[in-house]
């Protein structure tokens, strides 16, 4: 029996086409969310406020399991998220929460990936580009502490999250 009740689902778009797929979705009455930020760009001209995807390749919909077909034919839309072979859907309270959070003036940043303290990452940018680190501990995406090994002693850094990802 298919299930008629009304749920969050996040939903996989090509590359760069979360905005036309959101636009896409509305034309054809299907409530859509896709979270954005503010990113101030810089042009060789120009300075612009724009908003951006905070998760890029995705948005979601409110859609029941009879509309998923509808969703899959909507230009810009690859795939719906699966896990344990079904298709995944999110509390409505995750949703609430995000919109609660991009209403604030927090800076966000999305990382695909989880770092603990203890673990081993690679310093992707700054003057200890591409070396190995034991992250100590993390305040905020502008603020964590490194541990340096591999010079021969340790040394405490502070850098930010966008700089460094897990070492696999």
């Amino acid at each position: 029996m298919i299930d008629n009740s009304y749920k969050w689902y996040p939903v996989y778009t090509r590359s760069r086409a979360e905005k036309k797929a959101y636009q896409e979705l509305i034309r054809k009455n299907i409530t859509a969310y896709i979270p954005l930020k503010k990113e101030l760009k810089q042009w060789s001209d120009r300075k612009k406020i724009v908003e951006e995807p905070l998760i890029k390749s995705y948005l979601f919909v409110y859609i029941s399991a009879k509309e998923h077909s509808e969703v899959l034919m909507t230009n810009g839309i690859a795939r719906f998220l699966y896990f344990s072979g079904q298709i995944t859907s999110m509390p409505e309270k995750q949703i609430e929460n995000l919109k609660l959070l991009l209403a604030t003036d927090a800076e966000l940043e999305v990382f695909d990936y989880q770092i603990n303290p203890g673990e081993k990452v690679i310093i992707k940018a700054g003057p200890f580009k591409d070396m190995v680190a034991e992250l100590v501990s993390f305040q905020n995406k502008q603020r964590i502490i490194l541990r340096l090994d591999n010079m021969g002693f340790a040394i405490q850094i502070n850098t930010s999250m966008a700089f460094v990802e897990p070492l696999h």
